[in-house]
């Protein structure tokens, strides 16, 4: 029975394996396809030292690359096996929208270009440093429910980057990027009255798109929320400006990409991405009327206060 068992073995190893040099390309082939994804999971939940040139990251690669080839190499009878589990993994998260191999290329690229781009990150907001000045007008002024800030923030999504393909899992950050540039487009600058602060509402800044800095900053925080985004306006002292909440680091690494590699090529480009971290940090990206692209430069005025429209 043990020598029957044993013939099995031999013969049923024998069937897998691969004859060199084969068996080290298909090694190696399948090494890259495996430390991809893991290196992206470590890569998102480890904290960036701010190591010169990313080594940090490299060492992680090469030693991540090194224990997958002897785990590999050790298994090396039952390769096909581990090659079919792996591609039917895959197969299973695309067809079934889990993840699978659009998302291995997604994620590997927003980490590549992240890695090789230098946003800018400014210091952590302390969210209510000070009282927030007008806010209760401020907050009755951003009539993000109100059907007419609804139908023009959906009217942008269809004018701007409606057609953007294999980007779902970002569709909602794509639509706050296509109100942003719709307002941008049509914003025109102009003064409260002498010797007046006017709050304008946001259905009123929608006639003529028209204001100043406050009133751009309620309009696009309305026409943000409305489209399921989450909005804030940040004040300096003589400005006030509306961001954005990416998220977390993979989160950044994705709107980054989008803004310069997809839908402001042109504006951003050469061009560093400017946001801030908050006490929890969560990143919020600026959208002030005086950028040409989402995270474009901040006027670089001290922070007092933010209001969060949760």
């Amino acid at each position: 029975m043990n020598l029957f068992g044993t013939l099995k073995y031999q013969e049923l190893k024998t069937k897998f394996q691969v004859k060199r040099p084969w068996d080290d390309v298909i090694i190696f082939v399948l090494n890259v396809l495996i430390a991809i994804p893991i290196f992206i999971i470590i890569h998102q939940n480890l904290k960036d030292p701010d190591w010169f040139f990313n080594i940090d990251r490299i060492l992680i690669g090469i030693i991540l690359l090194i224990l997958i080839q002897l785990i590999l190499r050790l298994i090396r009878t039952i390769l096909i096996l581990g090659i079919v589990t792996y591609l039917i993994i895959l197969i299973y998260g695309t067809v079934f929208s889990g993840y699978g191999f659009e998302s291995v290329f997604q994620d590997y690229g927003y980490m590549i270009y992240s890695m090789t781009e230098n946003p800018n990150p400014q210091d952590i907001v302390i969210s209510k440093l000070l009282p927030f000045p007008n806010k209760n007008q401020i907050v009755n002024a951003i009539e993000y429910n109100h059907p007419k800030v609804r139908n023009f923030a959906l009217t942008a999504t269809t004018l701007h980057f409606k057609d953007i393909k294999g980007q779902h899992e970002h569709r909602k950050m794509i639509q706050c990027f296509a109100v942003f540039k719709e307002i941008r487009n049509r914003w025109n600058y102009v003064n409260d009255p002498k010797g007046q602060e006017y709050i304008a509402h946001a259905t009123e800044s929608l006639i003529h798109f028209s204001g100043d800095c406050d009133d751009h900053a309620i309009l696009m925080a309305a026409c943000i929320r409305a489209v399921g985004g989450t909005p804030r306006l940040i004040h300096t002292g003589g400005h006030i400006y509306p961001e954005m909440l990416v998220g977390q680091k993979s989160e950044l690494e994705a709107a980054v990409y989008l803004i310069k590699e997809v839908l402001f090529i042109t504006e951003s480009k050469n061009k560093e991405i400017h946001y801030h971290i908050d006490e929890r940090g969560q990143i919020w990206l600026n959208l002030d009327y005086t950028a040409r692209y989402p995270g474009g430069p901040f006027m670089s005025e001290e922070i007092l206060g933010a209001l969060t429209l949760n």
